[in-house]
């Protein structure tokens, strides 16, 4: 029988709607002290809900929530804080222009005689925090000059010194390098070691297998099931979380590859050294590197959002200059940024004006837009993609991961873009999502589109490319065609062009 004393959180019997929306239908869930459990679904399965219920952003509509065997009432952001609960949200919830120590203790100040903030003291007490879990950061670093693995340390330690006793971290490696999740799961074991309670919210099955003790799947606002990590399979977790069995992750498939239509000659910028690499019709090209290797900067080179200092671009056998993203896209580029919701989509835009916006010279007859047509391309774009939207109508913020970055590739086939450019495609996006995203890769290729993907997650690149380029410091260091790339060399070609 389960040892209640080991319990620091119970969540029975939860429920929560939204107008025309049940998002939560009776959830349970349990955490135990020193215990990382991981919380498994596709986007809109109800994590995030239930995450914002736990920490008083909403209220249930029924439902109990105990905190060590106590039942809280009625739970606040206030409360919530004060019984030890810290979320620790994908977008950092951090003030770039402060120290590490004055983040640290927002609202929390240690004051001297009541009215001065004690900077001394505070300043002690974030280094003493950072050394107890093994981090070297100064306490008087200006937060907006850390990296992003630095910040989220800097966020582990806020959540210590409200004397945490359950810690919620939301995809917290999406934006990590290898080393640098590493160095996060090392620091997770050692909260976990202290007693600490972790609620893991990710998509990557190995970082399940690596990290997790226990998973809980939710779908479609349902609890699905909990499994003990270490008594279950990729495969089981996976046929849990989209509800039927992936047999084929990456469903790559042998295709004719035609001529050359994108050629870059001696390409150079502040951040790219004499780049060259040819693009074929059909292609899948992946493209490899840690973070600041230059892959993301070649991306936007292309796509003339950086500019380029020397070099050749060729289209289809021309030479063109490209020196802003319209003119990207009228010789048929397309850019899936790896940001997709700050540089991708208008947020606060429908779905419809989000598709047509770079393409709305299809729709202008006699100085206006034909509405007819141009939601018939509309609709035609939300069923070939399979876009789950209430509407055309609807805001792109209010859809899930997987759907905005569908509705940022039907931008790019509504512009008529036969090369597209694929910058981390599946990152945030769950298992589901990203066989549909794989499916649609490989549809655009067989009618002859062209694809460079870019990506940090290997299984992806060598699942579906046809060649695969390895970046290091601004330059391509080598090439694999499909049949010779292995996670091994791709490794080592990083590691030994570092």
């Amino acid at each position: 029988m389960e040892n209640e004393k080991e319990t620091v959180l119970r969540m029975k019997g939860i429920c929560k709607s939204f107008p025309g929306v049940k998002a939560l239908d009776n959830i349970s869930f349990d955490l135990k002290k020193g215990e990382v459990h991981v919380l498994l679904g596709e986007n809109g399965a109800g994590k995030s809900t239930l995450i914002k219920i736990l920490s008083g952003a909403y209220q249930p509509d029924a439902g109990e929530i105990q905190i060590e065997g106590k039942v809280v009432k009625e739970i606040s952001p206030y409360l919530s804080r004060k019984l030890g609960i810290s979320v620790i949200y994908q977008e950092l919830q951090l003030v770039p222009y402060l120290t590490v120590a004055e983040n640290i203790f927002l609202g929390n100040e240690p004051m001297e005689n009541k009215l001065l903030i004690d900077k001394k003291q505070m300043f002690q007490k974030a280094k003493e925090l950072l050394e107890s879990i093994n981090s070297n950061i100064d306490p008087s670093c200006i937060v907006q000059d850390l990296s992003i693995a630095q910040r989220q340390i800097v966020e582990i330690a806020k959540s210590l010194s409200l004397d945490a006793k359950i810690i919620v971290m939301d995809e917290p490696t999406s934006s990590l390098t290898q080393d640098e999740t590493n160095e996060l799961f090392a620091l997770i074991k050692r909260l976990r070691n202290q007693g600490v309670g972790i609620i893991y919210i990710g998509h990557r099955m190995e970082e399940v297998f690596e990290i997790g003790d226990r998973a809980t799947v939710l779908r479609d606002g349902t609890y699905i099931g909990t499994k003990i990590i270490k008594e279950t399979s990729h495969d089981e977790l996976i046929t849990m979380i989209v509800g039927r069995s992936i047999t084929n992750q990456f469903p790559y498939e042998e295709r004719p590859i035609g001529d050359t239509v994108l050629e870059v000659i001696n390409l150079n910028n502040s951040k790219l050294k004499d780049i060259n690499f040819q693009l074929k019709a059909g292609e899948i090209l992946g493209i490899y590197g840690l973070l600041g290797a230059g892959r993301t900067e070649l991306a936007r080179a292309i796509f003339g959002a950086d500019h380029i200092e020397s070099g050749e671009i060729i289209i289809n056998g021309v030479p063109r200059r490209i020196r802003n993203p319209r003119e990207a896209i009228s010789y048929g580029i397309g850019l899936l940024p790896e940001d997709r919701k700050n540089q991708g989509l208008s947020l606060i835009a429908s779905v419809l004006n989000n598709t047509t916006y770079s393409a709305l010279g299809r729709f202008i007859k006699s100085l206006f837009i034909n509405d007819k047509q141009e939601k018939e391309a509309v609709t035609d774009l939300i069923n070939q993609l399979s876009i789950k939207t209430p509407s055309m109508f609807t805001q792109a913020e209010s859809l899930s991961g997987g759907n905005q970055q569908k509705v940022v590739l039907a931008k790019w086939l509504c512009s008529q873009s036969k090369i597209i450019i694929f910058d981390e495609p599946t990152r945030g996006i769950d298992v589901g999502a990203k066989v549909e995203i794989y499916k649609i890769m490989l549809e655009l290729t067989k009618e002859g589109g062209s694809i460079i993907m870019i990506s940090s997650e290997l299984p992806e690149l060598l699942g579906m490319s046809d060649r695969i380029l390895v970046m290091s410091e601004g330059r391509i260091k080598e090439e694999f065609p499909r049949s010779e790339a292995t996670q091994e060399k791709l490794h080592k070609a990083v590691v030994v062009n570092q």
